[in-house]
């Protein structure tokens, strides 16, 4: 089942824009994923089972940078790359 990801990040931190680009970076290494970042959040685009375990082993990760962190995720069942959330 093709899903769409809409993700937020918010580093409870000043210096917050290094984190969230790590954060990003990291899912773009995965060519399973279809990564689109803007400026108030980024879209990913896969197969659900698929893009669960990497984005569970991301967000782990990005837990444990020791930085305050609140992650706000959108999750839709279908494929909605040709109408970017």
């Amino acid at each position: 089942m093709n899903v769409s990801l809409d993700i937020s990040m918010y580093p409870l931190q000043r210096e917050y824009e290094q984190p969230i680009l790590n954060f990003i970076a990291r899912l773009q290494t995965y060519p399973q994923l279809n990564v689109v970042p803007n400026a108030l959040s980024t879209q990913v685009f896969g197969v659900y089972d698929e893009l669960m375990p990497i984005l569970q082993s991301e967000i782990r990760y990005a837990f444990g940078q020791d930085i305050p962190i609140v992650i706000v995720m959108k999750l839709v069942n279908m494929d909605r790359s040709d109408v970017l959330l």
